[in-house]
């Protein structure tokens, strides 16, 4: 098959249990929650998100004809300004909804090539057998099918979430993220206060953002 990419780049993991690793990140184009298009967010499943994931215009982005030649972009990228040991492989697949289109093709082709696989995915699609990382940020409202993984990231605050039957699924961890929007400070506040009283979780901040890359 081929993939629908919208852009490819290097940088540092910024959430969650992984934050601060070097990382090359692939977006895929499209979600099943919301078309991008900000004259249907308020319809959508997924009104809260922050991301660019429509079309194929970003850096890399493109249609990509087949797996060997997605992995192999991704591993040039890996690459670039490394001289010697490239150990540690790491790609972070997100969207949009990644697993409307990773398949077994890719995740073959990317372990070839020596990566570990993380994708971030909202939960509502399986996830394909051979993921080596496995972070599900469920959103209100919608019927979450991948209830394991390595990690859960609920965005706070959010209302409708049961986060005590979240608390029965397989996730070593079990993480909280601000919303980010207008309100971000009080946002971070709920987020604090949540950990407070709930200690099995942990606050996760986007700290890309704070730090000034992609």
């Amino acid at each position: 098959m081929s993939y629908a990419v919208k852009e490819i780049f290097l940088t540092l993991q910024g959430e969650g249990r992984q934050a601060g690793r070097r990382a090359v990140f692939l977006r895929m184009s499209g979600c099943n929650l919301w078309t991008g298009r900000e004259q249907d967010r308020a319809s959508a499943e997924c009104q809260f998100c922050d991301t660019d994931f429509v079309g194929m215009d970003g850096d890399n982005g493109g249609r990509y004809r087949d797996a060997e030649l997605l992995a192999g972009k991704v591993a040039d990228l890996w690459s670039d300004g490394l001289s010697g040991d490239e150990g540690r492989r790491f790609v972070v697949i997100t969207g949009g909804e990644p697993l409307l289109q990773v398949d077994s093709a890719l995740i073959d082709a990317l372990h070839a090539r020596g990566f570990e696989i993380a994708v971030e995915t909202n939960g509502t699609i399986a996830a394909p057998a051979g993921i080596d990382w496995i972070c599900v940020s469920p959103k209100a409202g919608t019927e979450i099918v991948q209830r394991s993984g390595n990690e859960l990231k609920l965005v706070w605050p959010q209302p409708g979430n049961d986060y005590r039957a979240m608390e029965a699924w397989d996730f070593p961890n079990f993480l909280v993220s601000p919303m980010d929007g207008p309100d971000l400070a009080g946002s971070t506040a709920a987020a604090i206060d949540f950990v407070l009283a709930h200690p099995r979780w942990r606050l996760s901040a986007q700290t890309h953002k704070l730090i000034g890359v992609r």
